[in-house]
């Protein structure tokens, strides 16, 4: 089966977020916690998410990963502490929806950076991963998770 790739054009779109660094063998642990603790504030504020948790790469560096995790939100809010006001950036964005386990996510981006380099469009360095379910919920093969990449 084919992934369907689509190239979109994106409002920006505020966000909650913690950014960090962590070792990937940590990033489960970490992605849990900056989520439970960005909800717990959400809640305090009384808003709700507007969409699918993400998480951010800034760099694919396995030992010393740069990564943003959030929620998307209707407006932009206060901070408190590490919990941080951003957003995702406007601009054209290629994106996929993957299904299957997350240690499966290079195959997609695979096709993906093939299909950029086809069409001539050039990735600008974040990749954002949107969590639909989680393994909490689903079997690992029926992970929904959309990859969306800024480019030029």
């Amino acid at each position: 089966m084919g992934l369907k790739i689509e190239l979109n054009e994106q409002k920006s779109q505020p966000v909650l977020l913690i950014r960090t660094r962590t070792a990937v063998e940590n990033l489960p642990k970490v992605i849990g916690e900056s989520y439970g603790k960005i909800m717990r504030y959400l809640a305090e504020l009384g808003e709700q998410p507007t969409d699918a948790p993400y998480t951010a790469y800034y760099n694919l560096d396995m030992k010393d990963l740069d990564v943003e995790m959030g929620f998307p939100v209707a407006k932009s809010l206060s901070e408190k502490g590490d919990v941080k006001s951003g957003e995702i950036p406007q601009g054209k964005y290629v994106s996929a929806m993957h299904k299957g386990t997350y240690s499966q996510m290079e195959q997609p981006y695979n096709e993906m950076f093939k299909w950029m380099e086809e069409k001539g469009y050039e990735p600008k360095g974040v990749y954002y991963e949107f969590y639909f379910n989680s393994p909490n919920d689903v079997p690992e093969s029926e992970l929904l998770t959309r990859i969306a990449i800024p480019v030029k």
